[in-house]
């Protein structure tokens, strides 16, 4: 079999999952015949690729920020930890404010900060909209053929300008 080369844009995870299959079937004889219509395990599947996507780029950012910040002074350094040891959660930690992203179920992403003070808010939206006492929550639709997309405010999501935009958050408000 020869090497193909896909464009970047083209999935094939799915295919490849088709083909691991259909072998552990053939070596252990069980069968999952309905699997691609289990709607939970759909979402379960799609909620865990996304928070993949949010603290691969999270990292890069927070790499790149620490990288050009320089100074190894406490609290100029932003740390990403793991909450609870699962590929549920994770957040980002400066000077006692954290960036909270948790993934709350298989169709509901949570994302706010946490102050020392332990007082939960969003992230502002604009600036004549003061910050929330609530988590924003980042939801999964399921549509025709078992497309799942990601919605904020009833918006598609866009990844990389939501991260974007919280981290900017996160990095003005624990520069103070």
């Amino acid at each position: 079999m020869s090497d193909i080369v896909l464009p970047e844009q083209i999935q094939t995870d799915w295919i490849e999952n088709l083909a691991l299959d259909e072998l552990n079937m053939d070596e252990a004889g069980i069968v999952h015949f309905d699997d691609h219509l289990n709607i939970d395990r759909i979402l379960e599947e799609s909620s865990l690729d996304l928070m993949n996507k949010i603290r691969d780029l999270v990292e890069v950012y927070t790499i790149r920020f620490n990288q050009y910040r320089g100074e190894k002074a406490q609290g100029s350094q932003i740390k990403i930890f793991k909450i609870s040891n699962t590929i549920n959660d994770f957040m980002l930690f400066r000077n006692s404010l954290k960036l909270v992203f948790a993934r709350k179920s298989g169709d509901v992403i949570s994302v706010g900060f946490v102050s020392n003070t332990g007082g939960l808010y969003a992230a502002r939206l604009n600036r004549s909209e003061p910050a929330l006492n609530k988590a924003h929550e980042i939801r999964a639709g399921v549509g025709p053929f078992n497309k799942v997309t990601w919605r904020f405010q009833g918006e598609l999501l866009d990844t990389p300008a939501m991260v974007r935009h919280y981290m900017t958050e996160f990095i003005k408000n624990s520069a103070r």
